[in-house]
């Protein structure tokens, strides 16, 4: 009851039938399009345009507006009915109420309930069908028959005549129910190729999606260990930061307090000697001489040349006079000594000697405890960082017992560039053929990174070799056998080489550090440019048998550096 309830609010008003693209007026009304232009259409010239419904008026023809949403309820309407084209086709017969058909009679060109099939197959012997309403496409267009017949030759549906007498004549024709059963198990099989097809694609999507949502785990996993890692760096920064200003504190306060200490020693001095200053200054108002030399607190005795006037509180008071004489008429030296203090006409040690102690003390500052303490923990922090990062960096040396007589090798066994031929012992590991040298150490496990510099002339080979290659013959050159792993670069041109066979890489270096990054346990191999941003170049996958060593090779010019 309620469907059918729905079904009348889902009619059109003008053709009594489930709305078809339906539009909608500027009244509110709905319609199906074909149905409101046909109306429109004959209210042309009219003077005015009106709703069919409510009469409102329009002065000129309105614009429709698709109703999408009403549209999207009438599919789901007939989804859910289960409403197809050929499902909504009612018995011809049953006039007062519509009864759905269940069969057509192409004869007859009517549909037919239950009630009126029975009657109609007691009276009739027709062709019945699915029920259909376009009976024009069940008849052939020329004999206006009914089609019976298919011909596969030509891809068409016959009726009799044109099997008899039309241009079908003579062709090879199936009955349209076997031709019919025929295209299905044909249908079918294709159906069963394209779900395989689809299973496929399906579980190459859900791979995708899988590694997709691999991808962002471990994206979000690095993330942390990053932002982890970077928490961790800050930290330990700011106890470096901390242990260099500790230090600069503690030597500021060493030194501020020995300044401190030494003002302090100069301002006592400084008082004793403005005393002593004062009371020469009182001896020097004395106008009577015998007064002078009697006073009580004042000793004059004989030194050297001189008179020393000795104070009872302060013995360190001198009055020279050169000619040994008191008159009074004649001037009197005197020279004040104490610790740091010197009141001669010839000597300033009174002013100096401060100074020159600041300068000591300035000069004792200690800038390399600080440096070292900065060295010290930036060091940690590197050591720390590359620990968890998971990889080891080697200390890569070069070895001359394999180096080719056209290969020098630097002192610090780090450079190799490639030179006129030098005399050397014989060595078993030495290469014969070709310009080229293997590191000392040997990778068996873990991961290793380490930096070569090219100063990009020439040619020469960046490479990772088992120790057992041959050192002459075409099978020594790196990348021409199954035991080293090369990149190959030479001016325009950048090439991966394993076991004879060149991939040339889109990229050329522009930068000329190479890194190489060596996971051994996981049998990969990569070399990225160390530009800004890191570039990788090419990755090797294998699995690897032997120790692998650092191996070089230098042509026409190169030189490679290997950075620590």
């Amino acid at each position: 009851m309620a469907s059918a309830e729905l079904r009348e609010e889902l009619n059109c008003s003008i053709c009594l039938s489930l709305y078809t693209d339906p539009v909608s007026l500027r009244c509110g009304h709905n319609f199906c399009r074909s149905c409101i232009v046909q109306v429109l259409d004959t209210q042309d010239g009219a003077g005015g345009y009106s709703c069919p419904d409510c009469r409102a008026e329009y002065p000129e023809r309105p614009t429709l507006e698709k109703n999408r949403k009403l549209g999207n309820i009438v599919e789901r309407f007939l989804s859910s009915q289960a409403y197809m084209t050929e499902a909504r086709i009612f018995c011809t017969y049953c006039t007062k109420s519509p009864v759905p058909a269940v069969k057509s009679c192409l004869q007859c060109e009517n549909s037919l309930c239950d009630d009126h099939l029975t009657a109609h197959n007691k009276t009739m012997d027709h062709i019945l069908t699915e029920p259909t309403g376009s009976f024009f496409s069940k008849k052939c267009p020329i004999h206006k028959k009914v089609l019976e017949y298919y011909c596969p030759q030509d891809a068409a549906c016959l009726c009799v005549s044109c099997c008899l007498v039309g241009k079908h004549r003579g062709h090879q024709v199936e009955l349209l129910d076997e031709a019919s059963e025929e295209k299905k198990k044909k249908l079918r099989k294709y159906l069963d190729e394209l779900n395989c097809e689809n299973t496929a694609i399906y579980t190459r999507v859900q791979n995708l999606l899988d590694y997709k949502k691999n991808i962002k785990k471990k994206v979000s996993g690095k993330r942390k260990k990053v932002s982890k890692l970077f928490m961790n760096v800050k930290k330990q920064l700011e106890m470096a930061e901390k242990k260099a200003l500790s230090e600069i504190s503690r030597q500021e306060q060493k030194f501020m307090s020995r300044i401190s200490d030494l003002i302090k020693k100069l301002e006592i001095e400084e008082d004793e000697l403005s005393r002593k200053m004062h009371h020469l200054e009182e001896m020097c108002q004395v106008t009577d001489p015998i007064r002078l030399l009697q006073e009580p607190d004042i000793i004059v005795s004989d030194h050297g040349d001189g008179r020393k006037i000795k104070s009872e509180d302060d013995p360190d008071i001198h009055v020279s006079d050169p000619a040994v004489q008191y008159d009074e008429t004649e001037p009197i030296t005197v020279q004040a000594s104490g610790p740091g203090v010197d009141c001669s006409d010839n000597s300033m040690a009174a002013e100096e000697a401060p100074e020159n102690d600041l300068h000591e003390m300035v000069d004792d500052l200690d800038e390399v405890v600080i440096s070292l303490t900065l060295h010290r923990s930036m060091r940690d922090i590197v050591t720390n960082v590359i620990s968890q990062l998971g990889f080891h960096v080697p200390d890569i040396l070069l070895d001359e017992d394999t180096a080719s007589v056209y290969v020098k090798v630097s002192e610090d066994l780090k450079s190799a560039t490639k030179t006129e031929e030098q005399k050397r012992p014989k060595s078993p590991g030495r290469f014969l053929t070709y310009p080229q040298v293997l590191g000392r150490c040997g990778f068996s496990s873990g991961k290793h990174y380490w930096e070569v510099e090219w100063n990009q002339i020439g040619a020469c080979d960046i490479a990772v070799s088992y120790p057992s290659i041959e050192k002459e013959g075409d099978q020594s050159a790196f990348g021409d056998n199954d035991k080293t792993w090369s990149l190959y670069m030479e001016d325009g041109q950048c090439e991966a080489l394993r076991n004879s066979t060149r991939l040339l890489l889109n990229v050329m270096p522009t930068c000329p550090t190479i890194g190489v990054f060596l996971d051994y346990k996981a049998g990969r191999l990569s070399f990225y440019e160390l530009c800004d941003p890191i570039r990788h170049l090419h990755t090797f996958t294998t699995s690897f048998t032997e120790p692998l060593h650092a191996a070089f090779y230098v042509y026409d010019g190169a030189s490679i550096t290997i950075r620590s």
